[in-house]
């Protein structure tokens, strides 16, 4: 009845925004002369290239000039991890050399990025030495946090494109080597007690790493929020766009099994893997009834420490070891799976790692794989709140 009235009136549209912007052929001249200058030049990819379908054309880019590339969270997979000018993932839990070279380098291409805290840490201790270069399709994120000395307002597929040819062939070997030698010192002060360590507790980047080889980083892997996150977003060596699933904006816990679900009614063919902490899995836990009636083949791999893991590593960090709120008495995980008819195991020895991802993986319908880890396995490298990139710790700091 109301659309049957014929006292409406035509009115303005709101105001709005293009949602994809013209190319400025100035701004690519602009940054494009910082490029060309640059001597350490360093390119941090978010999912803005994933977005666009970039990929190819930022391996283009990188390849022609010689720049290195590191990748935020959401922006894993959108440059291959083999590939020689990949330098790892920068952020408050991300490598060595990423977050050190921040400020060594002389130009910064933010591209598909909006500069997050995770990413910057301390605002006023970012990349100050630094020309900014900030290339994304919103101009809401453009001189919001960071304050940029050349931008490209244009899809990240467009401006890479236009950006590669008016850039010069260079190599930046030297450069690329200083993060090297950084990822050695990473490797003997963190990674090597991670992937081969003398404790008798399994270490979550032991078994990540284990999820990684097993599927040679060609799942899609749907991870929560918290240390398990962290440690899958650290070692699980992503090979193709678009197969790391997250709630990287909002960190919502919970997020893992439904959105693991939504992953595999969408790509059928392939392998979904749901890596949660115990805290996360307990929030969205009651999904199973609809995997169990729709049937859906996805894989649970439930990291349980018994606490809320992030919280807890901050608590003895920076706390004096309060632990407060953070230790959890759960349920048994096993009876809650099988009695959603979902096949469920449970590992706690490091000999049976192994066979048990395996036998999760080889499932044809839904399963569900609890491993046991360590109460107190922390999650290093690490930028302290209120810290800058380059303060980034090792280990946990001697009194």
């Amino acid at each position: 009845e109301l659309f049957a009235e014929e006292k409406y009136e035509k009115c303005d549209f709101i105001k709005t925004y293009k949602p994809k912007p013209a190319l400025q052929p100035t701004q690519i001249e602009a940054a494009a002369a910082l490029i060309n200058n640059a001597k350490r030049p360093y390119i941090l990819a978010g999912q803005g290239v994933l977005l666009s379908g970039a990929t190819k054309e930022l391996i283009a880019f990188s390849e022609k000039t010689g720049i290195p590339v590191a990748s935020t969270l959401l922006g894993l997979g959108a440059f291959p991890q083999d590939h020689p000018n990949y330098v790892g993932y920068l952020g408050m839990h991300g490598n060595y050399g990423p977050n050190v070279n921040t400020n060594e380098c002389d130009v910064l291409i933010g591209l598909g990025m909006r500069f997050d805290d995770r990413v910057t840490g301390n605002v006023s201790k970012y990349a100050k030495q630094a020309k900014i270069i900030h290339i994304d399709i919103d101009k809401a994120e453009i001189n919001k946090i960071i304050k940029t000395d050349a931008f490209i307002l244009a899809d990240a597929k467009e401006a890479l494109s236009a950006l590669t040819e008016k850039c010069e062939e260079k190599k930046h070997a030297e450069w690329i080597s200083t993060f090297h030698a950084m990822d050695k010192i990473e490797y003997e002060k963190v990674i090597k007690d991670e992937f081969a360590p003398t404790c008798n507790e399994l270490m979550m980047a032991e078994v990540i790493n284990c999820l990684s080889k097993k599927t040679n980083g060609e799942a899609i892997v749907v991870t929560d929020v918290g240390q398990h996150q962290m440690v899958t977003s650290r070692y699980y060596k992503f090979k193709n766009p678009r197969t790391n699933v997250t709630s990287g904006g909002a960190g919502t816990m919970g997020f893992a099994l439904p959105a693991a679900m939504g992953a595999k009614l969408a790509m059928p063919h392939k392998q979904v893997v749901a890596v949660i902490g115990d805290g996360g899995y307990q929030m969205t836990v009651q999904e199973l009834g609809t995997i169990m009636q729709y049937k859906i083949p996805v894989k649970i791999l439930v990291l349980n420490n018994n606490f809320l893991g992030m919280v807890r590593q901050w608590q003895q960090l920076f706390h004096a070891k309060r632990y407060s709120f953070t230790e959890m008495d759960n349920p048994d995980f096993i009876k809650i799976a099988e009695a959603y008819n979902i096949t469920a195991r449970k590992v706690s020895k490091r000999e049976e790692l192994e066979a048990a991802i395996q036998e999760m993986l080889d499932s044809k319908t839904s399963y569900f794989l609890e491993v046991v880890v360590g109460k107190e396995d922390n999650v290093f490298p690490m930028v302290p709140a209120g810290a800058g990139v380059g303060d980034v710790i090792l280990e946990i700091p001697r009194k």
